[in-house]
């Protein structure tokens, strides 16, 4: 598969897409989110796998997002997530509020090529007030009355994330990150921006191969060492804690978020 640049891999994301992004534990594409940012994206309809923090909060403030499916975008310690906060109370975006359980059913579901998932979780909570796709029905394997939610299945445009490796053939290891897995098997396509590239066939090794997405549901692949910064990467660096902590006061209000992403347009070598 052949390598592009991180510049082209987030041009290759057209606006209005609906693009899965994993939370900020797993593998977070920041690179390629502040290529979408310089590139102006919009309309996109992030939805969280199942929760998101710093990338939708960027997205989110640069005027790149339509809609916002998720169970919460929060910068964890760091507090709350300034632009998130600020788009949902005036109303500049969309929210699809949601569970972590059902959105992963949902992906689930787009991953199986089901049409639903379904589910008993959410019966008795409000989401069924504001979620009139979240439908309820009865069982009908039961004999009695038996009420089931059935969630819809969730089959993004675009899976877009960060990972440790990939190979020349593009294959690309995950490590823990299995959401990511699940990610690239119900999008119809997947971009990936990785830390290394090997000339190994990542499908030959023994203990890598279990955690390795198969080249069939990569799309494209560009390579972006620290391309999670300021977030971290199991395995190859930790977070950076005072920048974090630096976008959350900044994200505060419009105008030092705007200073932050200019400052911060390249990345940890910018």
């Amino acid at each position: 598969m052949p390598e592009i640049s991180v510049k082209e891999l987030a041009n290759r994301i057209p606006d209005g897409a609906k693009v899965a992004i994993p939370p900020s534990r797993s593998g977070v594409a920041l690179a390629a989110t502040r290529a979408l940012i310089g590139r102006k994206a919009r309309n996109l309809h992030l939805v969280a796998i199942p929760t998101s923090g710093i990338q939708a909060d960027m997205l989110i403030g640069a005027g790149c997002v339509a809609v916002m499916e998720c169970a919460g975008v929060t910068l964890d310690e760091h507090g709350q997530a300034g632009r998130f906060v600020e788009a949902v109370k005036a109303g500049s975006i969309t929210l699809r509020d949601s569970t972590c359980p059902a959105l992963v059913s949902g992906l689930q579901a787009g991953e199986k090529g089901i049409p639903f998932m379904p589910m008993r979780g959410l019966i008795g909570s409000d989401l069924l007030k504001y979620r009139p796709d979240y439908r309820v029905i009865d069982n009908p394997m039961s004999d009695g009355p038996d009420p089931i939610v059935l969630l819809p299945a969730i089959t993004p445009d675009i899976a877009l994330f960060h990972a440790p490796l990939a190979d020349r053939h593009g294959n690309v290891w995950i490590g823990t990150m299995r959401e990511l897995m699940t990610m690239a098997h119900a999008a119809r396509q997947t971009f990936v921006t990785v830390e290394e590239i090997t000339d190994a066939d990542l499908m030959w090794d023994e203990l890598r191969a279990p955690a390795t997405i198969p080249a069939l549901y990569v799309t494209a692949i560009a390579q972006a060492p620290h391309g999670t910064w300021p977030l971290g990467l199991q395995g190859c660096h930790e977070p950076d804690n005072t920048e974090l902590a630096r976008y959350a006061r900044a994200s505060k209000n419009a105008d030092d978020f705007a200073s932050w992403i200019a400052r911060t347009a390249n990345g940890k070598n910018g």
